[in-house]
């Protein structure tokens, strides 16, 4: 890669995380190009030079949020430590993420309300990669006898779920901070997966 791919790849970047701070801050359906231009101080005109319509320059902005959870949880993953310890950090990255990327990461629970169905496919591709990795810490959290979990999907999908279902209601104005959330919702969702005895 040149200079000048460098540039350009580097300009899209930094409108995808201007496009992601707009649209947390508004909403999906309410931010407009217009918006999104202004954040970066640019005409709406020079932001379709990156990307041909909203719909692109969302996809991308998810596939970026995305990309960067996955590649975080696998550090997590392959990193020293105990699977207890894993899955702590796992939850608190995830939950970290939700509220963070709220209107951003709500498009990983329905992409296909938002997509076209040329993207769809890689959207699920990547967001199953996500999951599994919740489904290794399980799987050796269960070997090492720290774990204890008769159905290994459903617990995945119950951590998911619950955690998924905070960017529907958190609010920063609310009683909880995201690290009250964090620590509130690890400590309830590691009862159901420590052995006890």
């Amino acid at each position: 890669m040149n200079l000048r791919e460098r540039k350009a790849a580097k300009k899209r970047e930094d409108i995808l995380r201007s496009a992601s701070l707009v649209i947390s801050r508004q909403g999906y359906h309410n931010a407009t190009m217009e918006d999104i231009a202004a954040e970066l101080l640019m005409t709406k005109g020079a932001l379709y030079y990156y990307f041909k319509n909203k719909e692109e320059l969302l996809y991308r902005c998810h596939d970026l949020i995305l990309t960067e959870a996955k590649k975080k949880m696998e550090e997590i993953v392959q990193a020293d430590g105990s699977s207890v310890e894993k899955m702590r950090k796992a939850l608190r990255h995830h939950i970290e993420v939700a509220i963070r990327e709220k209107e951003v990461f709500n498009l990983i629970v329905k992409p296909e309300t938002t997509f076209s169905e040329d993207n769809i496919p890689e959207i699920l591709e990547k967001r199953d990669a996500y999951a599994k990795l919740f489904d290794r810490i399980i799987d050796e959290g269960i070997e090492a006898g720290e774990f204890e979990v008769p159905e290994k999907k459903m617990a995945r999908m119950i951590i998911l779920g619950a955690t998924n279902w905070i960017q529907v209601w958190y609010s920063p104005e609310g009683k909880y901070s995201p690290e009250d959330v964090e620590e509130i919702y690890t400590e309830h969702l590691m009862k159901m997966l420590v052995k006890t005895s």
